[in-house]
């Protein structure tokens, strides 16, 4: 990856020799095709694809590579071209998702402005829509054939940025109190007490953070000194905000420390923001948060967990007086999206980290954390979050809502019989507490399942557990929420009023009244 005071640098070589001589694994120079903006928008997805399945790196538009002589070789970009409108392009036409980063550079010659186009390495194999590719291989791009597309698959070690073993004694780079933690926070999660029982090193190894007996970068993260992460992490940093605005806060932290100190840190600063209601109702007797704790720590786990630590960029908190929102850097990887991240396998950018943490017990790696987020939530009554995929970026924001004690009160009876509502009932549920009905559509579309598995949740809802009643039919089939829990819910509105009207059970209530 080539940054712009670089890049300037070596476009003054180009008075010397053509750009094709610069040319590297990580950077490519493109002249653009001023004949047709389909083929040119056409070659910064193929660019991009083939940049994306190579590791990454960085492609010039402007320039062609044959030429000498800065006024020969710098022709530009014309003014017109959007570089918002390319970044949606690529988007819209690769699979996985790309989102580049575009960025415009001023020069003299030509038109006057280069474009920049920055890919980060991610998980591929990445292809157009139609299922073709290109891998950067030296300085060419050549087609992803099956046994290059193998390759990149079977070779997982290539992406993974925490499995690079580090020079010199391990020793050296160990924080006993980020050890210390590492240990505090598995026996909290009942790990393996010979595992933890073990010395620093050993146990370390034990974990595949050590191997032939040099400590992986994963193994830093976890347990090095915050001088070592630095020297080794240079983009790696934590920032906790207190707002005060949207624009201004009032108290700020930063660090630079392994992951089990960072993360007590920043869930000291939120916890001390998140104060504790008591509700009694009758027998039950609940303390709740603004936040539960349980998604807090699940939304703080994700993000070090799947941070792109390749990229430089804070994993940022910022408490809100509404909202808390958590962002690391890096998209969501390997095919999820905020639209199927419920039910997709799990993928993770930090295969070597993520395989330690699950030993440890501090993770899942059956993707159960983001729905213990949701549950935590929804079981008070309280909006599922939100996850926001901004290409370099996922956040995940909390809203701060209060507890309902109907519904809060409702989940626990339901425990008691040994009916424990999953994800998918809560949000039915919930949804039909601020709307008035629901279809197999929109269920799908919220619980993230297919129409013939939601169908099966909604007859489950209405004939097993008693909660909905069926109206319609084919087609136009929707469900509501039992009258009387509703009611009992204390849902907005009025349950009756807010509903179509199902014309046999009115005709059945005219006729009890003419009676």
């Amino acid at each position: 990856m080539r940054d712009l005071p670089e890049i300037k640098e070596l476009l003054d070589e180009l008075d010397h020799q053509p750009a094709d001589a610069l040319e590297d694994q990580d950077l490519d120079f493109k002249e653009w095709n001023t004949r047709s903006i389909s083929d040119a928008v056409s070659l910064v997805i193929e660019m991009a694809i083939c940049m994306a399945n190579g590791g990454g790196g960085t492609v010039v538009f402007g320039v062609n590579d044959k030429a000498v002589g800065r006024d020969r070789a710098i022709l530009g970009v014309p003014p017109e071209i959007d570089i918002n409108r390319l970044k949606k392009a690529v988007y819209d036409s690769t699979d996985p998702k790309l989102t580049p980063v575009f960025k415009e550079l001023a020069v003299p010659e030509g038109t006057g402005r280069l474009i920049i186009m920055q890919i980060f390495p991610g998980l591929p194999p990445y292809t157009d829509t139609k299922g073709r590719g290109k891998i950067r291989v030296g300085k060419d791009c050549q087609p992803l054939t099956g046994t290059l597309r193998r390759r990149v698959m079977v070779e997982t070690g290539e992406t993974d940025f925490t499995a690079i073993p580090l020079d010199g004694p391990v020793n050296s780079y160990l924080s006993p109190s980020a050890m210390e933690r590492l240990r505090d926070a598995a026996s909290r999660e009942h790990a393996s007490e010979d595992l933890l029982n073990r010395p620093d090193q050993d146990m370390l190894a034990a974990l595949g953070l050590i191997r032939s007996g040099r400590l992986l970068r994963a193994g830093l993260l976890l347990a090095g000194t915050p001088d070592a992460i630095k020297e080794h992490f240079p983009g790696y940093v934590w920032t906790y905000l207190r707002m005060a605005s949207d624009t201004d806060y009032s108290n700020r932290a930063d660090g630079t420390e392994a992951i089990p100190i960072a993360m007590e840190r920043i869930l000291d600063r939120i916890m001390a923001e998140n104060p504790i209601t008591t509700v009694r109702q009758g027998l039950f007797h609940f303390e709740i948060r603004t936040y539960p704790e349980v998604a807090i720590r699940e939304a703080l786990t994700n993000a070090f967990v799947h941070t792109d630590y390749r990229m430089h960029g804070p994993i940022m908190v910022k408490q809100f007086s509404d909202r808390l929102e958590i962002s690391n850097p890096g998209g969501l990887p390997g095919g999820i999206t905020p639209e199927n991240i419920l039910r997709h396998e799990p993928v993770s950018r930090n295969p070597t980290l993520v395989d330690a943490l699950t030993r440890l017990r501090l993770v899942n790696r059956s993707n159960l954390g983001i729905r213990r987020m949701y549950h935590a939530l929804l079981i008070e009554g309280k909006e599922p979050p939100v996850i926001i995929d901004e290409g370099e970026a996922v956040r995940v924001v909390l809203r701060a809502k209060e507890l309902s004690v109907p519904f809060r009160m409702f989940v626990a009876e339901e425990s008691k019989k040994g009916r424990i509502l999953s994800v998918e009932h809560l949000l039915i549920i919930q949804y039909l507490l601020r709307h008035p009905e629901i279809d197999a559509v929109i269920a799908a579309r919220i619980t993230q399942h297919s129409m013939g598995d939601v169908r099966e949740i909604l007859s489950q809802m209405e004939l097993q557990f008693g909660y909905l009643k069926r109206g319609g039919t084919g087609r136009g089939t929707y469900w509501i929420l039992r009258h009387d829990l509703h009611r009992r819910l204390s849902a907005p509105g009025h349950p009756e009023r807010d509903r179509r009207i199902d014309w046999e059970a009115a005709k059945t209530r005219v006729l009890s009244v003419l009676k």
